[in-house]
């Protein structure tokens, strides 16, 4: 389940104790979260302990933007962010960055070449992926790297970082090396092991696997303008999301599937994305949804 205890709203009115309590409800075992700073690092820390004592595990989700006048500079921020997270708390896991491809394309193109990508933003998001696992490193050997959930067809941007290669066809760069791959899926995207875009369709699981790691689904919802609260919960539980995830989950060794998310986004946020309100404790059809499928399908 994703969560966003630094972004205040809902978050803010309900406890911790009380997520945990609906995360338990829901059947939820993994709770993602953001850090971004000293501050959100401290404050998640305390959310975790609070959920580690009731069985859920809380894992950040390290972000940051490529807006940095070099590569190293770019290091030198990622590496502080992840020995600030690492130092709040020793998580089992530590997302590195998230959908950070995105920023480091050439335009509205798939993400499927390394043409696609901006070679400088490219090296730049480079630095701060390399500079946060090695901050992370610092303190914390035996945690777990997620690799930054990346989005819709932007694969090759993981596999330039895994290569040591870069948008400019150059090779013998720094290789970047991770435990876990993440990527993201919306229900405006179709399927993902048929994902057609401009280049074609793309069994993006498929590649995925290639990285020779488990998949992690961190991040998979329902746009709120797809429908009806109840077309909204059926699409979440089926079979182009949480019914594939599951039915191919051997297949492609998919262990874990983060719901999109706890709570909706207040107004002027991102959407009315929640399984529970904005208020922190009405159940929409999809918390209903998610708890019956969970129930059926222990993992």
């Amino acid at each position: 389940m994703n969560g966003h205890n630094n972004e205040g709203g809902a978050y803010d009115i309900s406890s911790p104790a009380l997520q945990l309590s609906q995360l338990q409800t829901l059947g939820a075992k993994l709770y993602r979260n953001e850090v971004y700073s000293q501050a959100s690092a401290t404050k998640l820390a305390g959310v975790a302990k609070t959920m580690a004592a009731g069985g859920v595990t809380v894992f950040p989700v390290l972000l940051s933007g490529i807006d940095f006048n070099s590569e190293n500079d770019a290091y030198n921020a990622g590496y502080a962010l992840g020995q600030q997270t690492a130092t709040a708390y020793k998580y089992p896991y530590y997302e590195v960055s998230n959908e950070l491809g995105a920023e480091a394309l050439t335009g509205n193109v798939d993400g499927v070449y390394p043409q696609h990508f901006d070679n400088t933003k490219f090296q730049k998001a480079r630095g701060v992926i390399r500079g946060m696992i090695d901050g992370i490193k610092s303190v914390d050997t035996n945690g777990k790297i997620v690799m930054g959930g990346g989005a819709w067809l932007h694969y090759g941007f993981d596999q330039m970082l895994a290569n040591g290669t870069q948008p400019d066809g150059s090779t013998g760069h720094p290789v970047v090396n991770w435990d876990i791959t993440a990527w993201h899926w919306y229900s405006d995207q179709g399927d993902i092991a048929n994902a057609c875009g401009g280049t074609g369709c793309h069994d993006v699981l498929g590649v995925l696997q290639q990285f020779g790691k488990p998949i992690w689904i961190t991040e998979y919802g329902v746009r709120p303008t797809y429908g009806s609260d109840q077309q909204i919960a059926s699409y979440l539980v089926g079979d182009k999301m949480m019914a594939e995830f599951v039915a191919v989950a051997s297949k492609y060794n998919v262990q874990a599937i983060q719901a999109y998310e706890l709570y909706d986004d207040p107004p002027g946020g991102e959407g009315a994305y929640g399984l529970l309100k904005n208020d922190g404790s009405t159940q929409k059809a999809s918390f209903t949804a998610y708890k019956s499928f969970a129930a059926s399908n222990p993992r």
